[in-house]
């Protein structure tokens, strides 16, 4: 079959060299309109339900709220995990479905579980509804909105808070890719009626009332129309307040015939809405930002630059001194991630080029194979946008040119050694086809059952799924499909240029590729010798090596994937339990400008606080995300790399800011742990169990014991109890004396101290709600609520004490749940160590010196998790790809002896890449396994070429099986020594990148790179040493 396609191939010139053009020029194309991200979104398919109640305590949301809400989506089919936070005014539950579901159905799903839901939560305690469809590459651009110098006392945050709301959020609504624009910061703006209860005593008026009265009078209306005169004139009621005058100006009710407004016993003024969170910037002051939420599967880049366009635009319309600075924009990291990956690619391309030429001995067959390299990646481009395949770090980051030219260089490197052999100056057109045919024909079959072989192994990669698969599915699809390419190039475009461009080859030698040659077989040349003549110390040799790289890679440690080094840092910083919004203000600014005078590699440090506008990420008010945009490494002077900024940044915050706790992560792996593992660190330990303060007693123990364990950063235990609360607990026959019910004192209650909003005032375009609440002064102590007055039902006042119990108590900060359980985190942040080695310290640790109650148990997630879970597929995946490895061998060969002497070349190339990666200190990461699996395709390939030949040998008559083992080595010599050569120095800019993105490649590099080391040298001689044992006994035996 092979023939006939390279026959057609070389007798059909014009039809192929048209055909590859036009894949070029597709190819060129498709660059031009592929998706390019830094890595690929391997966020899990999940659908987030948010309920805002900000009245209610976290007692209350989880009872109310998040568990009928949970029992009802539990049966949904698809739901593979259920994760909730209820905390004080906001539920929040993830649901995670299955890959293939799709997310419009999932939603879809529970959108009507929701709506079957709305009766069992009572109305005033907010709906729920669905998050924003984003994922934990989502938060693309983030910003704030500053006065420029001499304005800065010219907005105060309420302004600035309405400009985003109402000018900037507007405006960027409509971006193609964006979902959501989440506001941060300020004040929310709103007409306030702060009520003064003396007046409400003296006036004998309840809140109610006033509430009742606002209501009633301040609407607009219709009255259809009437004709007149052949015109239609509508009727419209214009009731509507407009300003503070107008609601100062509306009656309550009469007292002896004189009407009681509004104004009488409330200040209508100008004030804000509760909030649950804040922004702050550089240590100096509050801000007001936002976050841009990208929709999920949208083009980051293409994304980021219409947000970049449209924030130009809104630039020139905002108000005078005003300016809009982005403290995230994911342009910055993916502009460094391609830049290392084209810089890898090129340097690489490059080498290969020269490896080319200077090996195959000719300048023009060197430039032939080289342009493979071009010709494929740009019918990858191709495929990947048909495959919906970004271009990222993952996707790009496996390509290999070596392994791309292999099989070219093979049919290349044959004709070349034809024409060398027949030393003619110029072959005519037919002879040179039949040259080419022939010689391309006798190993092409070699060469392409290798490069199968390399696509097999890649099919482990396939198999993952979840986190891990998203990750580095991507990468195996790109590097398959760039190995079909580059195998039917091999077939076609290479013979047919080889045809073309190399008859005049024959005559001509490049002296210098001939030297490193000869040189390196001079070398080579005792070493095999030794071998033969010391067989069986040669195998011993090389199965002690093996055992060696077994027992250290038996002892290396084990992470998911090295971390990314996103060039920004992200710290979770968090004040004690119980810390007010204020509190947590001013220990965020007091950090910042902590971080700011000591670092000065420090560009801004924004701080977001507790929850914003769309609360994705719940956090409490004592928490605070500090993003930290950072200088080039470049410019760096006071650590020379991250580990070392991180601890010495710790350190000042420990002695600046005491008896705050600080985690330290970046921006994006922070938001991808909490999506994916409910939590920000990068290992969780997980109690569960029923009783909150048992989980938190149970958690305190296991942190004194982590904290001790080598490489840990830091310890964070989830706060859940220990919030501080004014406990209000009615007396039922007080209610009942009184004439009074439980409904009308909560109303009472929340009207008076959080807010009822009563109606809106529209100013233009824009609305703001009307709330009544109890004046400031009236808000701030629990006496306060012991003498809020009450209007009994014979018109006479109490205060609230007479009908509760009023106390200070201690109560839930926070309730999480996993799978409707309730379960309590404690994050491990790790330095200079890997994930695999510390967890089992902590398992060792704490299981065996923490006793839980009966019914409470351990679990661990974040990295760990999905490292644990790639291994198990890998465990049968590997195997099953390793069988069928075997089976192309025997296809090939048609022996099982000839199939396992090249298939020891697998645990061969294996030993380099052990090693490898042990001398640079390394653990074994999914990088390193696929690694791992790239070299095991290409040191089978080598194998394939040599022993192929050893047969060819045999068959044209050389008996002696030493004579056919040293004909065969000089022969293939080139060949093996070029595919792994150029497969090997392919790799070497990744291995030895430090720039952004190369913490990823490195290990995958260094394992090939070391693992074609041992692979070639092992190859040119255990294998030719394999090949005598086993062709002798079964001499002997004949």
């Amino acid at each position: 079959m092979f023939e006939k396609i390279i026959h057609f191939s070389i007798h059909n010139k014009l039809i192929v060299g048209i055909s590859v053009l036009g894949l070029v020029i597709w190819g060129g194309f498709s660059l031009s309109q592929l998706p390019i991200d830094a890595i690929p979104d391997v966020t899990n398919n999940q659908v987030v339900v948010l309920t805002q109640s900000p009245t209610l305590a976290a007692q209350e949301v989880e009872q109310y709220i998040t568990a009928p809400i949970e029992l009802k989506v539990a049966n949904l089919q698809g739901v593979t995990e259920i994760r909730s936070t209820s905390r004080q005014g906001l539920s929040v539950i993830t649901l995670v479905f299955e890959e293939d579901i799709e997310m419009y159905l999932a939603r879809q799903m529970v959108s009507e579980q929701l709506k079957a839901t709305e009766s069992e939560i009572p109305a005033d305690y907010g709906r729920p509804e669905l998050a924003p469809i984003t994922t934990g590459l989502g938060e693309i651009y983030q910003y704030t909105i500053k006065p420029r110098p001499g304005f800065e006392n010219n907005y105060s945050l309420t302004d600035l808070r309405t400009i985003q709301d109402w000018i900037v959020k507007r405006q960027l609504a409509g971006v193609p890719g964006v979902i959501e624009i989440s506001s941060f910061g300020g004040y929310v703006k709103q007409y306030e009626v702060s009520i003064d209860p003396e007046k409400l005593r003296a006036n004998n008026v309840s809140i109610a009332e006033i509430s009742t009265a606002l209501q009633e009078n301040n609407a607009n209306t219709g009255g259809s129309f009437i004709e007149k005169n052949d015109q239609a004139y509508f009727i419209r009621g214009e009731g509507k307040s407009e300003s503070i005058e107008d609601l100062a100006a509306i009656r309550i009710k009469n007292n002896g015939g004189v009407p009681l407004l509004i104004g009488d016993v409330a200040k209508v003024k100008i004030g804000h809405a509760s909030r649950f969170g804040a922004m702050t910037r550089d240590g100096e002051s509050e801000a007001v930002g936002a976050v841009v939420l990208m929709l999920k599967g949208a083009d980051s880049e293409q994304t980021i630059k219409g947000v970049k366009e449209r924030i130009d635009r809104i630039q020139k319309n905002l108000p005078e001194g005003l300016e809009i600075s982005a403290f995230i924009d994911r342009t910055k990291l993916i502009d460094k991630a391609i830049a290392t990956v084209s810089k890898n690619l090129i340097e690489g391309g490059v080498i290969v080029i020269l490896v080319l030429i200077l090996l195959l001995g000719s300048i023009r067959a060197g430039l032939l194979v080289a342009s493979v390299i071009p010709i494929t990646m740009l019918i990858t481009f191709s495929l990947m946008r048909v495959f919906d395949i970004s271009a990222n770090l993952m996707s790009l980051g496996a390509l290999d040119f070596g392994l791309l030219v292999d099989c070219s260089v093979i049919v290349v490197e044959a004709v070349l050694f034809k024409l060398h052999l027949d030393r003619k100056a110029s072959i005519p057109s037919d002879q040179m086809d039949k040259l080419v045919t022939d010689s391309a024909s006798k190993v092409l079959s070699s060469a392409i059952f290798g490069g199968l072989i390399i696509l097999i192994v890649y099919l482990p990669i396939l198999s993952l799924a979840g986190v891990e698969g998203k990750m580095f599915k991507p990468m195996a699809m790109t590097v398959s499909l760039a190995i079909l390419v580059a195998l039917v190039l091999s077939m076609t475009y290479i013979p047919m240029m080889s045809a073309w461009l190399l008859r005049t080859e024959g005559s001509k030698h490049f002296k210098i590729s001939d030297r490193i040659v000869n040189k390196l077989f001079s070398w080579y040349n005792p070493l095999l010798q030794k071998a033969l003549h010391f067989q069986k110390g040669t195998v011993l040799t090389a199965f002690l090596l093996l055992l060696v790289s077994v027992f250290i890679f038996s002892r290396m440690g084990g992470e998911f994937i090295p971390t990314l080094d996103e060039g920004d840092i992200a710290v979770d910083f968090q004040t004690p339990p119980g810390s007010s919004l204020s509190a947590t203000i001013d220990a965020t600014l007091q950090a910042q400008k902590a971080l700011k005078d000591n670092f000065p590699e420090i560009i801004q440090i924004v701080g977001r606080i507790g929850a914003s506008e769309v609360p994705t990420d719940p956090m409490p008010v004592e928490a605070s995300d500090l993003m930290i945009n950072m200088k080039d490494h470049s410019e760096w002077t006071s650590a020379s790399n991250r580990e070392d900024m991180v601890e010495k940044m710790a350190a000042v915050l420990e002695a600046e800011v005491p008896g705050t706790s600080a985690e330290f992560t970046q921006p994006i792996q922070m938001r991808f742990n909490e999506m994916i593992a409910g939590a920000k660190s990068e290992i969780v330990v997980k109690i569960i169990g029923d009783d909150l303060d048992q989980l938190s007693a149970k958690a305190n123990e296991c942190e004194k014991l982590i904290r001790k364990i080598d490489g840990v950063a830091s310890v964070k235990v989830e706060r859940l109890t220990g919030l501080p609360q004014i406990q209000v607990k009615f007396d039922k026959q007080k209610i009942a004396y009184y004439g009074l019910s439980v409904a009308e004192l909560n109303l009472i209650l929340k009207t008076a101290f959080a807010g009822e909003v009563v109606g809106t005032i529209f100013e233009k375009e824009k609305r703001f709600d009307v709330a009544v609440r109890l004046d400031e002064s009236y808000r701030n102590d629990i006496e306060n609520v012991r003498t809020l007055p009450i209007k009994t039902a014979n018109g006479s006042y109490i205060n609230f004490s007479e009908v509760a119990d009023i106390n200070y108590v201690s109560g839930p900060a926070q309730i999480s749940r996993d799978d409707t359980k309730r379960r309590i985190n404690i994050g491990v942040g790790i330095l200079n160590r890997d994930v695999e080695s510390i967890v089992a310290d902590i398992q060792a640790s704490i299981e065996t010196k923490v006793k839980l109650p009966a019914g409470y148990y351990f679990d661990y997630g974040g990295a760990f998790e999905n490292l644990q879970e790639a291994k198990q597929r890998l465990m049968i995946a590997l195997p099953i790809a390793l069988l069928l490895i075997f089976v192309l061998l025997y296809f090939t060969f048609n022996s099982v002896k000839h199939s396992l002497m090249i298939f020891t070349a697998i645990p061969l190339s294996a030993i380099g890449g052990v090693f490898a990666l042990w001398l640079r200190g390394m653990p074994f990461s999914i990088s390193a396994g696929i690694g791992f699996i790239a070299l095991f395709g290409v040191a089978v390939l080598n194998g394939i070429v040599l022993l192929g030949y050893l047969n060819q040998l045999e068959k044209e008559g050389v008996k002696n099986v030493l004579e056919r083992v040293k004909q065969g080595v000089k022969v293939r010599f080139r060949p093996v020594i070029m595919t792994a050569a150029v497969a090997s120095f392919g790799f070497l800019p990744m291995a030895l990148s430090t720039s952004a993105g190369a913490e990823v490649q490195k290990p995958l590099a260094t394992v090939v790179i070391g693992g074609l080391l041992s692979a070639t040298l092992l190859t040119l001689v255990v294998l030719p040493v394999l090949y005598v044992i086993f062709t002798k006994n079964e001499e002997e035996v004949s």
